[in-house]
């Protein structure tokens, strides 16, 4: 795999922090050209350093105003991936993680409101076969939200 270096680094944490950002504003704060910019993004996602784009859309604007973590218990845990294919197909299923831990599997839903929520809770997401428990948490705010923050030094090597 090829390094990624500090120019790299500043590039990533510039785009990180504003992704519409004109490459030529890039260009400008790193004091390079912009086809050097454009070339090292481009090799960033060649490298999967950069896996996607887009916009963040706020759930609560369009009517999604409880945020929720469910913990969820399967009968064996090699029943992941068929489980995950069931929550691909619940829009509001927006984060899975397999994990460590008191759960097999760590989902991020929203939902319109507590009733949607036990909605989706009784109706979809226990009747999945293998998922044997759940537990609910509620977010009540939440307080940051970033991207990973990259350190343009050698003391931190990627």
């Amino acid at each position: 795999m090829e390094k990624i270096d500090n120019l790299d680094k500043k590039i990533l944490n510039i785009i990180m922090n504003n992704a519409r950002i004109p490459s030529k504003d890039v260009a400008v704060e790193c004091g390079v050209s912009r086809a050097a910019i454009h070339q090292r993004i481009q090799r960033l996602i060649e490298m999967n350093v950069i896996t996607g784009s887009g916009y963040n859309v706020d759930p609560k604007i369009l009517g999604y105003n409880t945020c929720t973590y469910i913990g969820v218990s399967l009968e064996k845990g090699s029943m992941y991936r068929e489980v995950v294919k069931q929550f691909e197909n619940i829009p509001e299923v927006v984060e899975c993680h397999y994990t460590t831990g008191p759960y097999s599997m760590l989902i991020k839903v929203y939902a319109q409101d507590n009733q949607h929520l036990m909605r989706l809770l009784n109706d979809k997401i226990q009747h999945i076969p293998g998922v044997t428990e759940t537990e609910t948490l509620i977010s009540l705010e939440q307080s940051m939200n970033r991207q990973i923050n990259i350190p343009v030094d050698d003391d931190h090597k990627i």
